[in-house]
C-alpha cells in the first residue's frame, strides 16, 4: 500500500457521504463533493486540525478510540471499520469491546432523531454513539479515556455527573445500573477484562456501589420515567426507553418526552443554542 492509504482511504468515504447521511443540513453549494473535514471532526468529535492532519498522513499513531470515532462518524460498515484500523497498524476491535462496530440501523436512527435525545450503549453501558440532542442535554460521552465513557463507572465515580438527575431518584437510578451490570457482566466471557476491570474498579472506588452490588440484582435496563434538570433549560419530563439490537448487542437508549410535557420544546430550544455557540 501506498505512504497514506489510510489518509485516502478517510478522504475518499468522506467525499461520499452527503450530510443529509449523517443527519447533518444539507443543501447549498458546495465546492467539492461529500462531507468538509470540520464536519467529519465534529462528528468524530476530534478536533478539525487532528483531523486533517491524519487525512494528510502526519498522525503516526491514531488511537483506536480515535479511530473507533471516526468509523462511526463516516459511517463504515463492519467489514470497513476493520479495514481502517488494519491500515493504522492495529488490531480491529473484538465484537465486545467498547469501540465495536455500531448497528448500522441504530446509526440511522441517531440521524433521524433529531429533537429526540438518543444515545447507543454496550451491554455493560458504555455509551459508544450519540446524537447532537442527546450531546446537547447530556454532554460528550463517547470515546472517553478509561471507564468514563460507561455510565454507572461515572455514576459512582464521579458524583458530579448525579447533577442533572432529580436527587429523590438517585437510589432507583443507582440500583437499576448495578442490577443492569451485573446482567451485562453475566453475558461476557469469564476472561473478560474489561468487564470485570470495571467491577474491581467500582468496588475499589465506591462503598455505595459495593454495598448495591452485594445484593446480588439482576435486571437489564428497561424503560423508565427520567426527570433530568439542565442548567439552560430547567426540568425535562423524560421517558427514558431500550431498544435491543440482536445483530451486536448494543441497546438504542431514547430520552423521550412525556406525554403532557413541554420537554419536545425545551430539547427544541437547547438545539437553537448549540447552534449559536458553534456559529
Amino acid at each position: 500500500m501506498d505512504g497514506n492509504a489510510l489518509g485516502e482511504f478517510l478522504r475518499h468515504r468522506r467525499e461520499r457521504l452527503r450530510p443529509e447521511d449523517v443527519g447533518l443540513a444539507g443543501g447549498g453549494w458546495r465546492r467539492t463533493p461529500g462531507l468538509r473535514r470540520e464536519e467529519v471532526a465534529s462528528l468524530a468529535a476530534l478536533s478539525p486540525d487532528y483531523y486533517s492532519r491524519l487525512e494528510q498522513g502526519r498522525v503516526r499513531t491514531p488511537s483506536s478510540a480515535a479511530l473507533a470515532s471516526l468509523a462511526r462518524a463516516i459511517r463504515l460498515t463492519g467489514d470497513e471499520q476493520d479495514y481502517l484500523f488494519r491500515l493504522a497498524g492495529q488490531q480491529p476491535p473484538e465484537p465486545r469491546s467498547p469501540l465495536a462496530h455500531v448497528d448500522p440501523a441504530m446509526t440511522y436512527l441517531l440521524d433521524v432523531l433529531t429533537h429526540t435525545p438518543a444515545q447507543v450503549a454496550d451491554d455493560l453501558l458504555t455509551v459508544v454513539a450519540q446524537n447532537r440532542a442527546a450531546e446537547n442535554l447530556l454532554g460528550v460521552w463517547t470515546g472517553l479515556p478509561g471507564y468514563e465513557s460507561n455510565v454507572t463507572w461515572r455514576w459512582f465515580a464521579d458524583p458530579a455527573s448525579r447533577d442533572g438527575n432529580d436527587p429523590a431518584e438517585h437510589e432507583r437510578i443507582g440500583r437499576a445500573y448495578v442490577a443492569d451490570l451485573r446482567a451485562g457482566v453475566a453475558q461476557r466471557a469469564p476472561g473478560d477484562r474489561f468487564a470485570h476491570g470495571l467491577v474491581a474498579d467500582l468496588l475499589d472506588r465506591s462503598a455505595e456501589f459495593g454495598a448495591l452490588w452485594a445484593r446480588q440484582e439482576v435486571a437489564a435496563l428497561a424503560s423508565a420515567p427520567k426527570l433530568i434538570r439542565h442548567p439552560l433549560i430547567g426540568e425535562l419530563d423524560l421517558q427514558c426507553d431500550v431498544v435491543l439490537s440482536p445483530a451486536t448487542g448494543h441497546r438504542l437508549v431514547l430520552f423521550r418526552p412525556r406525554p403532557g410535557s413541554n420537554a419536545h420544546e425545551r430539547i427544541a430550544f437547547l438545539d437553537v443554542l448549540g447552534n449559536q455557540k458553534f456559529a
